[in-house]
Order: C-alpha cells, then structure tokens, then sequence
C-alpha cells in the first residue's frame, strides 16, 4: 500500500468517467448456464429467508465486470463529489471531499460503514465529535517506516451523522445497507418499491458502533489456503478486505449471498459461470446468490473489498474463531503501549535492536543509520532499561551492535555486527573476551542476531550487513560455535538472500531462521527461501538437517506489487509453549508451534524486534526505530539464560 489505502482508495475516488450499466432485463438467460454448472460442479444451492429477489433494484449487471472510470461523478454538496452503485441489498459510495468541504447534519435511515482512505475528517456520530485520519505506509529508511492506517466507523440505523474535512480534503468509502433512495434518485434511476430488501434474519455486528477503528487493527481471518480477510460486519452487510497469496485460487463455488467484489490491488481471473475475466485495480463485478464462480490471484497477488449482503453466517464463525486464537495470546482490548520515545528523551534513540530481557532490566543496541543505512559505530551504543522505561547506556560510540543474548556469568553475548565479531560483554559494558571474529582464516561480515544453546554453545546469522563494499566471506549465512570455541558454518552461502532473525526451540532440537529480504532486483542476493520462516532439526554437535518451510510470512502490498518476496522479517520471540512472534513489515506476525498464523499485533511504524521480559516473563517489548512499546499477553516467554 499500500494495500486498501493507496490503490482503493486514491485511484477509485479520482475516475472521472460516467455510465451505470443497465439493470438486468436479460438477466433470466444466466439462470440456466448457472443451474447447469451448480449440477455440473455437484455444488449445494442455498437460500436465505427474504433473500436476494430480482435484479430490479441492482446498478450492476450480474457477473458483468465494471470499471470504475467507467462511473459518473455526482454533486452531493458544495465540494463534495460521489460515485454510486449498488447491489439488490447493499451500497458502495465514493466521496471526495475539497479541503473544508462539509456533509450537514443528516439522519441516515439505513446502516452504514465510513471508511476515510485519505486525509482526515471530524466526524460527527450521534452528537460525538470523532477526529478520524488516514496514513499511507512509507517506506522503510534507515531512520523510518510507517504503517499505513484507515480509520473507519459503524454507524446504526437512524444514526445522526455530519463530516467536515481537514485543510487538505478527503476521500471516504462509504456502505450503506440498505440502498439509500435518494442516491438512487440522485444518480438518474427510478427507485422502485420499498426502501430496499430487508433481511428478516440479521446478524450480530463484530464491531461497536460509533467508535472508529483502525482497519489494520482488525485481525485477518483465514478462510483457505493462501486466503485471509478482515471481517467486518453490521446487521445487514459483511465486508471483507480479502488478501491473496499470489497464484493462491478459490475453486468454482456458491454462496447464497450477493457480492460485490472491488479489486484494490494486483490481479485476478475471475471465473464467472465457467468464463474468465481479468481484474486488476478499480475493477468490479456484482456476484448474484448462488452465482457459479471462483477465482485465481495473479503473480502480484490480489486485495479486493468484497461486499456481502446479507452478512454471511459462516465467515463470521471463521472470525470469531480466528479472533479466538489470536485472545488466547494476546488478551481481548489489549493493545500496543509506548514507553519509551527515543527522539524526545535523552540518551537519544535511532534504530533499535537485538532486545533481550535479564536480571530485570531490558538490553537493546541503539545503532545510528542515516536514511541510507550508512552506520557510524561512533554515534551508536548499547542500552540498559528499566522496568518502568527509565534507561541509560552501558557502552557508547564503541560499537555498531546488533543482536544481543544472556551469556554466562550474567554477562550478554553480543553481535559487534561493524566490528565483525561476537564478543562476551559485561552489563556495564566492558568486553570480557572476543567469541567469534573469523571463519576459515578470514574475517567475519556482520554478525546479526543470536541464540545460545544448553550446551553453551551460540548460533548466528551474517547476512553481510555491513559498510564495506568486498565482503571477507563467500556468502550470507548462519554460524555455529560449540562449547569449546569452534566455529562452523551450518548453511551453505547465500542458501538464504538474507538470513536475519534466529531463535531456538525450548527443547533446543529445532533451529529457527528468517529470511528478510527476498527476489529484489536491487538486492545483489536471490534464494529460494522466500517469505518464509524456515526449520532445522538440531544435531548433537550443533550442526543441522532437514530444513523445511515452517511457517509463511504475510507481505505487504508494496513489496507484492514489484514482485519480491521480502517480509522484512527480523528478530524473534518465542514462548514456552513454542508460539513464535516475528518482526515484520507487516506488523508482530505470531504463527503457533506448527506454524500456523496466529494473528499479528499493528504498531505505528513497523517492528524491528521483540523480546518477552518483565517479572513474570508475559509482557513482549517491541522495539521500532527510535520507540520501544510492550505489550501485555498471556503466555509467558521463552529465554535460554546460561548458568
């Protein structure tokens, strides 16, 4: 995304082009194909009581696919302009409002989603000023790396709403169901009968109206094999920003609800009764009950906002479950808490690194990049924190560290990543003796984060991070030293474009390791270890075997739309039970101990890496550029300290 926000959500709002397509008076010669192909496919037919009905009330032609450009602008106000189409039970508006632009007061008659994709708003609810905003991912610098956000609200029927726009205007989404008459009018169509069709059988809304949230902070849902979706729903309508997995498809299928499906970002073959059709941004398509149809993502992937009306029953049981999963880690309402801001306290914070807690306090390496990744080991320490965010160096412009991990003797092992070495440090910052400094009688690159085994042993990962343009070493890869000091190379160069992240079981048998960067054409490294957290079987003298996908890591839509495959994945946590919590771009992805996605925790700039601390080990602290958050859960972490 800049997923929903820069592809909806800026280039839906800017057509200019107008046309409705005409209601269906054809419609009855799909029925047939469509009866043969439910036959044909052994498909079950469902029906809902007061359920779709004719095509009458529909702006859409059944399974025609529609392009946005393709719709006419119309005046609701002075400086507002709206683009208007519907389903037989749902309504899609999109506004753009001119700086200071203002929708009076109004009674809405219908209920209704408001999704601000750009700019910010006050938004009043029911005499409740709301200060609604919308952020586009930046990205990631040396110094930097924001998270996108879209604010959005559910109002109830009969809700007083009024907005007014911030100095640089907005662009709002807006779902209505049922149809609001006046746009229909407003639009050139004769409105027939009624104010739309009721659904006798409404659902339980999953969220709270009048309250905005965040649409990042609503969990994704997995509904198949390389399918996830935030569900939302009201009464009548369920929405679903649906992320696919490139190449990842839905077979032929029905559902008795009606669709509308917004594609947002990507592309995908739409199967429309056995016909192709390709989608890509700004495309739509109205899906009628029990419509024959199935879907294939393209090589980018696919975002899309599908409408459903009504609410589907059996999406709502797949969230509830999901959001089920994910409370059993992070409790209901809990939430991601700043403590320490690094550009307004002093010492001053910069990249953040390599967390781990010990003897009460939180250990993290504070390295100084400028926008371009250029390090200067001077500008850079390592720091001490307190449990209740009070902080201070213990080593400053000495070196460039990264990861860190509880060594003997209360002493940390530390990852001098710019001085190309592994060193035993005291927590007062004195270097007690070098660990590790050269592989085959050359230098080490750049050591990067670190683990140590129950033997007293220590792995790490080098994925040549480090200033020097010639590298001392073949390749990335991730070392081993035993017990005894020996240091050996347990994968093979560049077998990972870009090995990072590395944990271990807390039976010590199974060896973890990300892979950040991925298939980038400005990254001199490709592998086939892709987005993907990887496992090794651990052998008695520390090497290891059997590598295997474990688990995939979700990307970003920035990152998809170039074809890459980097999830920007670095540190790891993981708890006593083996549940494992991944820095990414996308967020704190947590994936249980078979690798199933779990849930992910959403922070204002993208995480770097985590640890589990505090007195009973169940608060994971996040740090992120110059910030530091933690965040409460209910299981409690897993660190190996050696005696």
């Amino acid at each position: 995304m800049k997923p929903y926000q820069k592809t909806v959500f800026s280039v839906l709002v800017s057509c200019t082009l107008i046309c409705f397509s005409k209601c269906t008076p054809s419609s009855n010669h799909w029925h047939q194909k469509n009866e043969a192909l439910i036959e044909k496919y052994g498909l079950e037919k469902r029906t809902i009581e007061n359920n779709l009905g004719a095509d009458t009330h529909s702006s859409l032609e059944a399974g025609s696919v529609v392009n946005l450009k393709s719709l006419d602008n119309h005046q609701l106000q002075q400086g507002v302009q709206a683009k208007v189409f519907w389903g037989t039970g749902a309504m899609v508006v999109l506004l753009e409002l001119e700086p200071l632009a203002e929708i009076p007061d109004e009674v809405v008659s219908t209920e209704k989603f408001v999704f601000l994709l750009e700019g910010d708003v006050e938004f009043l609810a029911d005499g409740e000023v709301h200060t609604m905003q919308a952020l586009e991912r930046e990205a990631p610098t040396g110094i930097h790396g924001g998270t996108p956000r879209v604010d959005f609200i559910y109002l109830e029927k009969d809700s007083k709403q009024a907005i007014q726009a911030g100095s640089k205007g907005a662009k709002i989404l807006e779902v209505y169901s049922p149809q609001r008459a006046d746009y229909i009018k407003l639009s050139g169509k004769e409105f027939k009968g009624g104010s739309a069709n009721p659904v006798n059988a409404q659902a339980e809304p999953n969220i709270r109206p009048n309250k905005v949230y965040d649409l990042y902070s609503i969990q994704l849902t997995k509904l198949a094999s390389g399918a996830f979706s935030r569900l939302i729903s009201g009464k009548n309508v369920l929405l679903s920003f649906i992320y696919l997995d490139p190449d990842s498809e839905f077979e032929n299928h029905i559902h008795p609800e009606e669709q509308i499906q917004i594609a947002l970002r990507g592309s995908a073959t739409e199967l429309l009764l056995d016909e192709e059709h390709f989608m890509e941004e700004n495309d739509l398509v109205r899906i009628p009950g029990n419509f024959v149809h199935g879907v294939s993502a393209g090589e980018r992937g696919f975002d899309g906002l599908d409408v459903f009306w009504p609410s589907r029953a059996d999406y709502l049981t797949m969230e509830k479950e999901q959001k089920g999963l994910f409370e059993s880690i992070i409790p209901e309402g809990s939430e991601p808490t700043l403590v320490i801001d690094g550009k307004s306290t002093q010492p001053e914070l910069f990249f953040t690194e390599g967390p781990k807690w010990m003897n009460g306090k939180l250990y993290f390496s504070n390295m100084f990049f400028d926008e371009d990744f250029n390090a200067d080991p001077k500008k850079s320490s390592i720091v001490e924190m307190d449990e209740d965010g009070n902080y201070r160096n213990i080593t400053e412009g000495k070196m460039q560290a990264n990861g860190l991990y509880p060594y003997k003797n209360s002493n940390l092992i530390v990852c001098d990543m710019m001085g190309h070495r592994v060193v035993e440090m005291t927590t007062s910052g004195q270097v007690v003796k070098v660990l590790a400094d050269s592989y085959d009688g050359k230098p080490l690159d750049g050591p990067n984060d670190i683990v140590t085994d129950s033997k007293g042993g220590f792995y790490f990962t080098d994925p040549q991070f480090t200033m020097e343009e010639e590298k001392f070493q073949p390749g990335r890869a991730v070392y081993y030293v035993n017990p005894e000091g020996d240091i050996s190379r347990v994968t093979e160069p560049n077998g990972f474009a870009m090995p990072n992240g590395i944990v271990l079981s807390v039976d010590g048998k199974t060896l973890y390791i990300n892979n950040t960067y991925d298939k980038e054409s400005w990254y001199p490294v490709q592998s086939e270890k892709d987005n993907y957290i990887w496992a090794y079987d651990v052998n008695e003298d520390g090497s290891i075997q059997n590598g295997r996908q474990f688990a995939k890591v979700l990307l970003v839509g920035d990152v998809l739309e170039r074809k890459g495959r980097s999830s920007g994945a670095d540190g790891m946590a993981i708890d006593t039970e083996g549940n494992l919590y991944v820095a990414t771009y996308y967020g704190v992805q947590i994936f249980n101990s078979a690798g199933q996605y779990i849930g992910m925790v959403n922070l204002p700039t993208f995480p770097i890496s985590l640890s589990f601390g505090g007195e009973d080990m169940q608060t994971l602290y996040i740090v992120s550029f110059s910030n530091v958050y933690k965040i409460k859960t209910n299981k409690s972490g897993y660190i190996n300290y050696a005696e």
